[in-house]
């Protein structure tokens, strides 16, 4: 996710410098065809692209609110988790208390258990997310509970099954009162949600057919604007047509970063920071010596 509040200039000729090499090189072949080839043959009304370029701008618009929406959705989704998760574990660390015949070694495993399943679940969801081949979620869950986890096809899923059963276990077994029963149900009900959320943007694909004419009706813009204007300014149409097209490009290009909110790149969103804070603020919360450090920005520009 990006987090500098400023562009550098550098950073912006690395990544257009080959779009715009070729928007000058399709409008001087532009320029050139109607200044040599159509000059007599062709005069393209001005209406065209007045017209195209409206079109384009609402069209174009339109494209980058959804994508944006389809963003902020999912990074909603995820703030979401981040509440929920440490309600879990503050919860957990609360509600649960000493049955009889019961030690006070066994009532913190129980709650380090179910707290350290809860960190597995979002490793788990968050490889899955970022078509990551990450086992990181191992060492949070018992070898017991990896094998039953490892054959199933949506593993973040199989590791919430067992936490729903653990918490039912816990209730049969008075670690846990009714009340408190219905309370962490909720928020494990909550974390099915934000699950199924997360996977539904991740599995609909945006329409390609939004990106492709967008394209092709920018080149045509593009193009047409340097017919229509060679007759005015002559050679400068090869600027003013790069120019337009430019920022319809980039314009669009912009809509087209948000589209994939969660893969791993600079504009989409920082689930390796989000993990590692659930990380950090669960196991502080039951006292754990080992404590990862934070994700650290790249270059001070955007986090993973």
């Amino acid at each position: 996710m990006i987090i500098t509040k400023k562009i550098k200039i550098k950073r912006v000729i690395i990544g257009t410098w080959k779009n715009s090499l070729l928007v000058v090189l399709v409008c001087s072949i532009s320029f050139l065809f109607s200044e040599y080839v159509f000059h007599d043959v062709v005069d393209l009304p001005a209406v065209i692209p007045t017209i195209l370029g409206t079109a384009l701008a609402f069209f174009i618009g339109f494209n980058n609110n959804q994508a944006y929406d389809r963003w902020w959705e999912a990074r909603k989704i995820w703030g979401a988790l981040v509440n929920d998760s440490r309600s879990w574990a503050r919860q957990i660390n609360a509600y649960l208390s000493l049955p009889d015949g019961r030690t006070e070694d066994e009532l913190f495993e129980k709650k380090k258990t179910a707290i350290f399943r809860h960190i597995a679940f979002l490793y788990a969801l968050k490889g899955k997310l970022r078509n990551e081949n990450s086992n990181t979620y191992n060492k949070y869950i018992s070898q017991q509970e990896l094998e039953k986890v490892e054959g199933q096809t949506n593993i973040h899923n199989a590791i919430l099954n067992i936490q729903s059963s653990e918490l039912e276990n816990l209730y049969k077994d008075n670690w846990i009162d009714g009340f408190r029963f219905i309370e962490l149900n909720k928020i494990l009900v909550r974390f099915s949600d934000e699950m199924g959320k997360s996977e539904r943007i991740k599995g609909t694909v945006f329409p390609p057919t939004y990106n492709f004419y967008s394209r092709v009706f920018i080149w045509i813009l593009m193009i047409s604007t340097t017919f229509v204007i060679t007759n005015m300014v002559g050679a400068w149409s090869i600027f003013y047509g790069a120019l337009i097209g430019y920022i319809y490009l980039t314009i669009h290009s912009i809509g087209q970063a948000l589209l994939n909110p969660f893969e791993p790149i600079p504009t989409g969103i920082s689930l390796d920071q989000i993990t590692r804070t659930i990380e950090i603020n669960l196991l502080e919360t039951i006292g754990e010596p080992n404590i990862p450090e934070p994700i650290k920005s790249v270059n001070n520009e955007f986090i993973m």
